[in-house]
Order: structure tokens, then sequence, then C-alpha cells
């Protein structure tokens, strides 16, 4: 399974048929992103609630009239009466009346992560008051695998800035029509790992290197001397024609089977060169074949993430 993957078609795709009203439950590991996403759904002009007792979802959600608005509903162990059983219900039990398209989406980041940010903010974890925060995290894991399973969609925020998993969720949910795929292409270092939320993972590091040269060392694959050097390699114009082909073949398929949201990943060493210049070029490709584009480049994100502040 992605850890970015999409649900099914947006409800009342259908022609001539109005589409239903969504509820988003937004669930996951403590600190890996909930409230940050509750705050972004809202933005795009859903009504959030957060922990809002599971009895009264029902109630809610099943009255005479459709919801006036659609509702993202932030649901996690704090919330009262909560049990991934009793979770699975309510999910069932709404679906069944079939007036509400149901999707749940599941937070997750690694353990690493995940102590580092209880640790900054000095927050106690829920379940690990009188005990270390990696022990809270691995019974929580553990508490949640089902409903992790279960989910729609599993978002990991471990390298995400605030930025990125704002846009990752606008594409997902903030009105996609039928036949529509936002694709996001991100840069990155292999020394710093393959990010866990690509769906799609392309190694550039055969082609020629611009670090070896004094006098682009210090640049990025941004600039127009970089970029030359790269694109004049004779492996270059095959690959990319090659990638070319292979997206023109992929992205039909996606959005036949009615993913919203793409990301494709493109790495090389260091994730300055190469992999920007690559990124760079695949997301104005990808413009011309009327795609909704976003182009990140990790490894920079990442110098000024602090100054953005962590997903939360």
């Amino acid at each position: 399974m992605n850890d970015a993957r999409a649900s099914d078609r947006p409800a009342g795709a259908e022609a001539g048929v109005a589409p239903k009203s969504r509820l988003v439950l937004v669930t996951g590991m403590s600190g890996a992103g909930r409230s940050s996403a509750l705050k972004t759904f809202e933005d795009m002009g859903f009504d959030a609630v957060d922990n809002m007792p599971l009895g009264l979802l029902w109630a809610l959600t099943s009255g005479q009239k459709q919801l006036s608005r659609d509702l993202a509903v932030g649901v996690d162990i704090r919330t009262r009466d909560f049990g991934v059983d009793s979770v699975l219900a309510e999910i069932d039990r709404v679906m069944a009346g079939g007036r509400i398209d149901v999707q749940l989406v599941f937070f997750d980041s690694s353990d690493e992560v995940l102590q580092r940010r209880f640790t900054e903010t000095r927050r106690p974890h829920p379940l690990a008051a009188d005990r270390p925060v990696l022990d809270g995290i691995a019974r929580e894991r553990q508490l949640l695998k089902a409903l992790r399973e279960r989910a729609d969609l599993v978002i990991d925020t471990t390298d995400l800035t605030p930025s990125e998993l704002r846009r990752m969720l606008t594409g997902h949910f903030n009105g996609v029509e039928q036949n529509q795929l936002t694709a996001f292409v991100v840069s990155f270092s292999y020394r710093n790992g393959v990010p866990r939320e690509a769906d799609l993972v392309f190694d550039v590091r055969f082609l020629a290197n611009p670090h070896y040269d004094p006098d682009m060392r210090d640049k990025t694959g941004l600039e127009a001397d970089v970029g030359d050097f790269i694109a004049g390699d004779p492996q270059f114009v095959p690959f990319f024609d090659a990638l070319t082909g292979l997206m023109t073949v992929l992205i039909p398929g996606y959005i036949n089977e009615g993913k919203s949201y793409l990301t494709i990943a493109v790495g090389c060493t260091g994730g300055r060169h190469r992999s920007v210049y690559v990124a760079e070029r695949l997301g104005e490709w990808l413009k011309g074949e009327t795609l909704s584009v976003a182009v990140s480049h990790r490894e920079a994100a990442a110098e000024s993430q602090g100054q953005q502040g962590a997903v939360s």
C-alpha cells in the first residue's frame, strides 16, 4: 500500500447525479499532523470539528437533509468513546445510509519524528503520561493498526513541511472533478532517503553530475548553466523521452482508476543539481498535458523548514 493513495472517484461524478455530501474522518498517530489537516480542511470550506464524540456522528449525518457543507471530523485516542471497532462501525453505519461519501484519512509519521515533536513542544503523549514517549507511541501504533489498514488515504508527514501537507490535502479534496489529476513533483537527495509520500520514484544519478565542476558546485539545477550541462549529457534526451512516454501511459490509467493526486519523486546524490533540473522539466511537461502541477525541491525546503514551523 502506498503511503499516499487516492480513494474512490469523487461522489456524484456520474453525469446527472447530484454529488453527495462528504464526510472526512481525520485520524492517526498523535503528533502526526491531524490538527494541521483540520485547519486546511476548514480553509477549503469544510466544517471542521475536532474530538467530537462518536455517538454524535450518526445523529449529525442521519438527518432528513444533506449536510449544508462538507464535514471533516477529527477523531483520535483522546476522543470520548473512541475505539477502533467503534470508529469502523460508525463508518459502516453512515456509509450504509447511501447519502454521504465517507473517507477515512490516517496521518502517520516515523517514531523518531513523533518523539521529537512531543519533546520540542513539551507535551505529554496521551498514552505515556508516566512513561517514555516512545512507549506511548508504540502502544498507540499497535492500537491503531486496524484503523490504518482500513484508511482510504494514508499520509506520512515525516518529511512534509506544513505547506507541502496543505498542497497534498488540497490536491486530494479541494474541488477535484472527474478526470482531473493533480501532480506534485519533488526532487530529493538519496542521502536523506526517498520521500515517503512518493507514488513514483525516478533515480537520475546516472546523468553527468555538475557537482564536479567548480563553477557549478554551489549552484542548483534552477540555474541556466547547470541545466545546459545536464541537458547536454547524451543520455538525457533518451531518458526524458522515455520518462514522458511512460507518463503518457500511466496518467490516463490513474485518472480512470479515480486517482486524484500523484506524487512523483526525482532523486540524485545531493538533491541540488540533476534531480532539481529533471523535476522542473517534468513539471513543465506535465503542465503541457493540462494537469494541475506543483514542483518542490525537498533539500532546499528543508533549509527553510525551521522558519515555517512543524506539522502538528
